[in-house]
């Protein structure tokens, strides 16, 4: 087993070049971030196709808005705060830390449906991990790793630098947020990327407070999300698991 000291790297890293290792890297969060990766993340809306149905959501603007608000009062506050946490116990060979905010963040879901979703990733990513042979020691691995949790070790593994593990995360984050919305409104790709634009300063600032962020001012102030959630189980029809 790999040990977040004693992890795999490419000849051209081994070697010192710090250029070519910068490059592997950026390769490495860009393989993590996109949507090919087989995790299955496109099954889940994270409450936004409750929203729809409901008719809080219903055009460009509204979806922008929205989108927004998730990435301040939750994001900004939770997973990214989180994700620069816990790479940072995973460098360190922190078990009990890891296990700490891995609980933590599972801890704050406010539906069965939310918890669920983080867990099915994690399991998904850490088959794919093991299948590249890129586990890290399973001493160190909780017992239920949620998708934070190994995002945070393969962006680790692959010597991704915290802040640039948060932006693509929240990039990978928002495109799957749009491609829900381009499955599920009238939402053309064009209009998607206007979205795009509009909010690609705001995962930059939803970036810089993550990182200022302390540990008492963590956690999610979604009411609308969780509300939207819960009301997916009596939705008359799902083209998603969330």
């Amino acid at each position: 087993m790999l040990t977040a000291t004693n992890t795999p790297t490419e000849p051209a890293a081994m070697a010192g070049e710090g250029e070519a290792s910068g490059d592997l890297a950026l390769l490495g969060l860009m393989q993590l971030v996109s949507p090919a990766l087989p995790i299955g993340a496109f099954a889940w809306s994270q409450g936004l196709e409750s929203a729809f149905e409901l008719g809080w959501v219903n055009n460009e603007a509204e979806l922008a808005q929205w989108i927004e608000g998730v990435l301040e009062d939750g994001l900004s506050r939770c997973e990214l705060p989180l994700l620069a946490r816990l790479q940072s116990a995973w460098a360190n060979d922190d078990g009990a830390s890891i296990a700490h905010w891995n609980q933590w963040l599972h801890a704050t879901r406010e539906t069965a449906e939310l918890s669920e979703e983080d867990t099915r990733l994690g399991g998904a990513l850490k088959t794919l991990l093991g299948n590249l042979n890129l586990l890290p020691e399973q001493t160190l691995i909780p017992a239920e790793p949620g998708y934070i949790t190994l995002f945070a070790w393969a962006a680790q593994v692959r010597r991704v630098p915290v802040r640039q593990t948060l932006l693509g995360f929240a990039w990978a984050w928002l495109e799957n947020q749009l491609a829900v919305a381009c499955k599920a409104l009238p939402l053309g790709h064009t209009a998607a990327q206007r979205i795009i634009e509009q909010l690609r300063p705001a995962l930059v600032i939803a970036t810089d407070q993550a990182l200022a962020r302390q540990d008492h001012e963590l956690g999610p102030i979604l009411p609308g999300l969780a509300l939207g959630s819960a009301l997916h189980e009596t939705q008359y029809s799902r083209l998603f698991r969330s």
